[in-house]
């Protein structure tokens, strides 16, 4: 039977017809409310659509038209105001089937993912709840995880273990969810997952911390958006923890899990925490990246190829204009009026060109304009001053073309007030300073962590921790230079464990003593990566996990 992409082209011409007519009866009713007819002709027109699309099995396809006819059916005839976003919803799906049809039919691929966001704006509009970016991804859940060796501690120092790997989960999460460098966020949110998963190892509750670190590391490697969606998975997770907690027998949603697998099958993560789990539940590459979805959902969303098309013929025929224009002022045979006609077909060329995104195209034709503006025949255009112009007209040329591609480039730079370049320039050098700083703090944090792992791999070996306690140590005046005395202390705490305890010890500390060490170091690195150093009052909490890892190594620190 033939189905899916290649049975398209037998319906096409039909298929489109039927979505036409149901646009513009749509639009007809968001224009007159009143008219019930209109309103049942896009019913019916989608009732036809959805039943196609069905015939040829194209599932994402169909599920999104099912979820329009559904949305259709519930607008009442003379829907007010409130209605606005469900129908705006409404016609947004529509344009967007119809483009992700289009591309089927040229490119024979089927990619349901990438109707999922206009699936999920129209279940918002009706008070649905979104589907998951796992829905149309397949995987069994029931492996069964390698067993592993779990943390010697006891039931109450377990609790309070999971406390603070919790307390550190949050903190990166926090930071993830407002943007402040998503990658030193993920970095403690998978640091706390990694060892909440050895904490709980071969327990019930640890399967979500295993995936859930895995994730992560996907996550991060595999450079994922930040999607809305996301930052809601992990902080699903966190709700979880809180009943991971408080219950050793809990058992993680399968749909959550499923979603932390999607992760590392979207991420195709080689790391040492996703590639196990790709092994163990046989996840292959997608045929797609992230990226990828989200470059061809822009173009869905955007205006049409013929649109495109014909709008940037209708600018270069503009374009034209204008050269012949220059050609002619060139050759000393332009008159008054013709400069005026050229002045105001430059300003108009501006303000299209930023309608459709193309802003720095704009501005370098509306810088072009003052030039014009004082061009006449008593003072006729300099060599220099033409050239500058046919520069810009050829760049806007050059960007014009990439409207048929669905491309949006937007070059723009802030620049100081006016009489405040000095102070700003002093103040760009003073950040520059800072910036320095920062970068050897946190080089001096990340040779501290290098070091301890080669002492830890040499069984012992204190030679690897000879210079470890000076490079902290300048790491703290850099911080108390920068005005940071609770940070600097921290990192004093832990120069000084790290001489007292283990560079001076007659033995190694324990391995739970050591994590908690690389707990602090990592807090620490997180606060200087995610720019805290230099907008301290954003990360107010990293100090206080900082401080708690600190105090569990038996330091006491200032609350």
């Amino acid at each position: 039977m033939v189905s899916g992409a290649t049975s398209l082209s037998l319906v096409r011409n039909e298929l489109f017809t039927t979505m036409e007519e149901a646009e513009s009866s749509l639009e007809h009713f968001i224009a007159e409310r009143h008219n019930g007819s209109l309103l049942q002709q896009a019913v019916e027109s989608l009732r036809q659509v959805r039943g196609t699309l069905n015939v040829v099995e194209l599932a994402g396809a169909e599920l999104l038209a099912q979820e329009v006819l559904e949305q259709a059916t519930d607008i009442p005839v003379g829907a007010g105001p409130e209605r606005d976003v469900q129908l705006s919803a409404l016609s947004n799906a529509l344009h967007v089937l119809r483009r992700y049809l289009e591309n089927v039919g040229v490119h024979r691929q089927e990619m349901p993912e990438l109707l999922l966001p206009a699936i999920n704006d129209l279940r918002q509009a009706g008070g649905q709840p979104a589907l998951p970016e796992s829905f149309f991804f397949s995987v069994r859940l029931d492996h069964a995880r390698p067993r592993s060796a779990p943390a010697a501690l006891d039931a109450a120092a377990k609790e309070t273990e999971g406390r603070r790997l919790r307390h550190m989960y949050q903190v990166g999460l926090l930071g993830f969810i407002r943007d402040q460098n998503p990658q030193a966020s993920l970095k403690l949110m998978g640091r706390a997952m990694g060892r909440l998963d050895s904490l709980y190892a071969n327990e019930p509750r640890g399967r979500l911390c295993w995936l859930g670190a895995a994730a992560m590391e996907a996550q991060l490697e595999g450079q994922l958006l930040a999607r809305k969606s996301r930052k809601q998975l992990f902080s699903r997770i966190d709700r979880e923890l809180k009943q991971v907690l408080a219950n050793s027998q809990h058992e993680p949603p399968r749909s959550l899990l499923k979603e932390l697998l999607y992760l590392v099958a979207l991420a195709d993560s080689r790391g040492p925490l996703a590639t196990p789990v790709r092994e163990l539940f046989a996840l292959t590459s997608l045929p797609f990246t992230d990226h990828l979805l989200e470059e061809e959902y822009q173009r869905l969303s955007g205006p049409g190829q013929a649109v495109m098309r014909s709008l940037s013929t209708a600018i270069r025929e503009e374009l034209i204009s204008v050269k012949d224009m220059l050609d002619l002022i060139e050759r000393g045979t332009v008159q008054a009026e013709s400069i005026g006609n050229l002045h105001a077909l430059l300003g108009k060329l501006s303000k299209t060109l930023g309608m459709v995104g193309l802003s720095s195209a704009g501005n370098m034709l509306n810088a072009q304009l003052h030039t014009v503006a004082v061009w006449s025949e008593a003072r006729a255009p300099q060599q220099q001053e033409l050239l500058k112009l046919a520069d810009a007209v050829l760049y806007v040329e050059g960007m014009v073309a990439s409207l048929e591609r669905g491309e949006q480039r937007d070059n723009s730079a802030t620049q100081p007030a006016a009489g405040k370049e000095l102070e700003s320039f002093a103040y760009y050098q003073l950040n520059e300073a800072r910036i320095v700083v920062v970068d050897e703090a946190r080089g001096g944090v990340a040779l501290a962590k290098r070091a301890i792992t080669a002492y830890l791999e040499a069984d012992g070996d204190r030679m690897h921790l000879s210079n470890v306690p000076f490079s902290l140590q300048a790491v703290r005046g850099g911080l108390w230079f920068l005005g940071q005395e609770r940070a600097a202390l921290l990192i004093g705490a832990c120069a000084e464990y790290i001489q007292t305890q283990m560079y001076e010890a007659p033995k190694m500390p324990s391995e739970q003593m050591l994590e908690t060490l690389a707990d602090a170091l990592s807090s620490l690195e997180y606060y200087l990566e995610a720019g805290a150093v230099m907008r301290p009052e954003t990360q107010p909490s990293v100090l206080d996990l900082a401080a708690e890892s600190v105090r569990a190594l038996g330091i006491e620190v200032a609350a």
